[in-house]
Parts: C-alpha cells; structure tokens; sequence
C-alpha cells in the first residue's frame, strides 16, 4: 500500500484500509502521484516479487484516473501484466472512470472486476479456500448473495423444468 502527501492534502490511508492490511507495510510518498515512480514503493514492489517469484500485479486505487491508471500504464511500459481491479477503485465522475479504463486496457492491462478476479484466483469452488470465499462473495457483493441464497432457499424442493429437454 502506498499513499501521497499523507501529511498534507491527500490524508493518510483510509483507515478502513489500515484496519483490514494492518501487518502490511505503508509506503508514504512525499507528493510523487505516481507510486510506481517513488523509488522506495517500487523497490518493495520489485523485491516483493523477486521473493515471491509472481510477475503479475494486480492493483486498485483510492481513484481510478490516478492511483490506479498512472502506475498501471508505467508498469505496462515495463513489461508487467497488470490486472487493475476496476470496481476496487473510485472516480470522480464516469469520464475519469471511462478514461482510465480506455487508456489502461488499450497499454494491454487486463481489467477485471472483484468478483471476477477472485472466481479467477479460486479456480474451483471444490478447493479447500472454496467455503471461505462464500462470505466475502455474499456479504460485499449481494446481487451474489442473492442468487446463492436463491439456490439454498430452493435447494431439493422443487426441480426447475428442463424446456430444452438435455437433463435427464
């Protein structure tokens, strides 16, 4: 995590972010906007992958325009695969949000939403992490809640026709 000009106009880090990412590290930023461009969260950066052996970066920001777009186009220009986490991000208005989705995907960044990144790192649902994913996925994203407690409500009490006749 990083933040810019914590002590001035922008405020420290979202509590609610230091609450949940409590044992990971801050990289405070003296102004520089973009992170990938401050030299110590970009030595974190490429040392937390060297020791991880990873080479894709998976990002969001408090604003998609900024915290998001410019350290993903300068990540693209050196070569990382670069997943930014659309719907992880905040924008000021839909222009910022459809300019940073422009520029980003058109550098080759893959953009994907919460839910679709995390059914991406899942994989399969038979993984042990499969029931852990249930909470987070039903309680944050309710149009989700909505279709898994549809299937329990309902759950060996009726069958739903088959129109197409494939079920047997």
């Amino acid at each position: 995590m990083s933040s810019s000009n914590a002590q001035w106009q922008n405020g420290d880090t979202l509590p609610e972010l230091k609450e949940i990412f409590a044992d990971e590290p801050i990289y405070r930023r003296t102004g520089i906007i973009n992170c990938y461009e401050d030299p110590t969260f970009r030595a974190a950066l490429e040392d937390l992958l060297v020791k991880t052996g990873r080479t894709h970066v998976i990002i969001s920001g408090v604003t998609i325009g900024t915290c998001c777009s410019m350290p993903t186009l300068a990540m693209r220009n050196d070569g990382y695969p670069v997943f930014p986490v659309i719907d992880a991000c905040g924008a000021w208005n839909n222009y910022e949000a459809d300019a940073a989705t422009s520029r980003m995907a058109g550098a080759g960044a893959e953009l994907v939403t919460v839910f679709a990144l995390g059914c991406e790192l899942q994989a399969d649902w038979k993984l042990p992490s499969g029931n852990a994913m249930f909470d987070p996925f039903t309680n944050e994203l309710p149009e989700y809640g909505f279709v898994i407690q549809g299937f329990w409500n309902n759950a060996n009490q009726h069958v739903v026709e088959d129109p197409f006749g494939t079920v047997s």
